[in-house]
């Protein structure tokens, strides 16, 4: 236990966190460039094109909610920012359509472009992608008899994404291609029509970021927790070794052929401490977090993978650094 106490960790015991003074663990020690350059690590776990489990370890909490904060609203993304309706006879309403247009995520890569000046109300080849959206329900001449399913009876009746089309600007035929500008997923869908119902739109997307509207967010989600970590004091066998098992989550505790518990992986536990509820076990566990090992979770909506993403959320707050910098060279 000793031992256990030398480390950067916090206690979990039954009642209270011990070991975490007022903060709950989460204060910053004073900063050694040394000491952080020797104990700093990033471990992937996981990684495709949309997701991204990582680790980041030997850091202080204020530098890793920093980069989670700036994943959600400060690395840009391309969106739907303006829709013009000429002509909207479905049920949805023009604000709804157009709000629901603008949260469809694009393959568009921001870095190609620039943000465009508020200043301005046309848009270039270097910071305006535009598309359009023209779809109009009928009635399947063809339809089955004695069918009363939609997709028999009707043409266009759902309205999906993939329907978008897009119409470069300029010169920018020659520098993308379609399949790399479009929305991220074909299948959304965008509103369902009868005969008679129809849509045509103009849509202008630009870059942004997530401050300022949700839809600019380049992550669906993006979110840290400390390590746990399990540790048994002491040999819990038979019956006992059961009910510990199935305190934790799956795969936490494991029970070997001798019939004894032992610490599997802590990873995934969620530290529920449902061990302290039972006496006869609740003295053979420490449960604790480590408080510099952060396990970091990165969904990404699709325009730049997951990995990218967190490197762009590195250089912003690295131009935030040059600007603070700057301004306290001028005083």
């Amino acid at each position: 236990m000793a031992d256990l106490e030398e480390k950067p960790r916090v206690f979990l015991e039954e009642f209270r966190l011990k070991n975490a003074s007022d903060d709950y663990g989460l204060a910053d020690e004073l900063w050694s460039f040394k000491k952080f350059t020797k104990k700093f690590r990033i471990v992937i776990v996981r990684m495709d094109n949309f997701e991204m489990e990582f680790d980041l370890i030997g850091i202080q909490p204020a530098f890793a909610n920093a980069f989670r904060r700036l994943m959600l609203s400060e690395v840009p993304s391309m969106a739907i920012e303006k829709v013009m309706v000429r002509n909207n006879t479905s049920i949805i309403q023009d604000e709804v359509l157009a709000h629901r247009l603008g949260l469809i995520p694009l393959k568009a890569d921001p870095r190609l472009f620039e943000y465009r000046s508020k200043d301005t109300t046309d848009g270039t080849e270097f910071d305006t992608l535009e598309f359009s959206l023209k779809i109009k329900c009928t009635n399947n001449k063809t339809q089955l008899k004695d069918s009363y399913r939609p997709e028999d009876l009707y043409e266009n009746h759902n309205v999906y994404s993939s329907q978008i089309k897009w119409h470069p600007v300029g010169n920018q035929s020659s520098v993308h291609k379609e399949v790399d500008i479009g929305p991220v997923h074909g299948d959304i869908l965008i509103s369902k029509m009868r005969p008679g119902h129809e849509l045509d739109l103009h849509l202008v997307a630009m870059k942004g970021i997530g401050s300022d509207h949700a839809k600019f967010s380049p992550v669906a989600t993006a979110s840290y927790r400390l390590l746990p970590e399990i540790t048994l004091t002491r040999e819990v066998s038979g019956t006992d070794a059961t009910l510990l098992q199935s305190c934790f989550s799956p795969g936490v505790i494991e029970i070997d052929s001798k019939g004894r518990a032992f610490v599997k992986d802590a990873r995934y536990d969620t530290c529920s401490r449902n061990v302290y509820r039972y006496d006869n076990i609740k003295d053979a566990v420490v449960m604790s977090r480590i408080r510099d090992h952060f396990i970091f979770n990165v969904e990404s909506v699709g325009a730049m993978s997951p990995n990218v993403i967190f490197i762009e959320a590195v250089k912003v707050l690295r131009d935030k650094c040059k600007c603070l910098l700057e301004e306290l060279n001028t005083l």
